[in-house]
């Protein structure tokens, strides 16, 4: 493990296969108890887009493998709709092993847990990030000191903050298990996916891009159905 000036982050990655060794043995909370195998992600660790969800679900936590259930293939197709395939961007969750009985991850897990993501960033260096979930778009917003007033009324706005030396774009939206269950969101997600994807091709022609940037007029006039995910 190597130690850099995190601001109280003492102990963050700066080797990728140190940190990947560490999360897959990892015994930092309670989940590894119940787990049985942790998932830290997979994809192009060069992409430009970072997609960020909860946690691992059954499936993930049997293959060690994001989004490799029906959620995950929901993922997969939406990506290339837009001319993706997974294998161009980086996929994680928030939380690397699965919770019991896909409960949502306790307050503490997610801390615990966050010096890996924290460390997947600032390894990374993603232009964009796809926050999947309430959990997901919730850490990035309490990181960038914004309040978070629900998936519902957040989706689709852009954020823009730092989180360290890092200078972040997240873009939120509801996790792809949420349209398996309302069928009716997913055109939110498609849209909200395709926005981030854009945003990554205007930045890497050197665009500014102001359309959906952060007010908080925005989050209060979000009119998205309610849905936890």
């Amino acid at each position: 493990m190597h130690s850099r000036n995190t601001g109280g982050w003492r102990d963050l990655y700066s080797d990728w296969n140190s940190m990947i060794r560490d999360i897959v043995s990892c015994r930092r909370c309670r989940l590894h108890a119940t787990r049985k195998n942790a998932v830290p992600g997979e994809g192009n660790v060069n992409s430009k887009i970072m997609i960020v969800g909860e946690a691992p679900g059954r499936t993930e936590d049997e293959m060690g493998r994001p989004f490799v259930g029906a959620a995950g293939n929901l993922l997969t197709k939406i990506l290339r709709g837009f001319g993706v395939d997974r294998g161009d961007v980086y996929i994680t969750n928030v939380v690397k092993c699965r919770p019991p009985n896909n409960r949502e991850p306790m307050n503490d897990e997610t801390e615990t847990c966050s010096i890996y993501l924290l460390s997947q960033l600032l390894l990374i260096k993603p232009k964009i990030v796809i926050a999947l979930g309430n959990h997901a778009g919730r850490w990035f917003a309490d990181r960038f000191n914004l309040q978070w007033p629900g998936i519902s009324r957040i989706r689709g706005r852009v954020l823009e903050g730092r989180i360290m030396d890092l200078e972040l774009t997240v873009v939120p939206t509801y996790h792809p298990a949420a349209a398996l269950r309302k069928p009716q969101i997913l055109k939110y997600i498609e849209s909200d996916i395709g926005k981030a994807i854009e945003l990554s091709k205007r930045k890497d022609s050197g665009k500014d891009h102001a359309e959906g940037r952060k007010t908080l007029l925005d989050f209060i006039a979000g009119s998205s159905p309610s849905d936890k995910s």
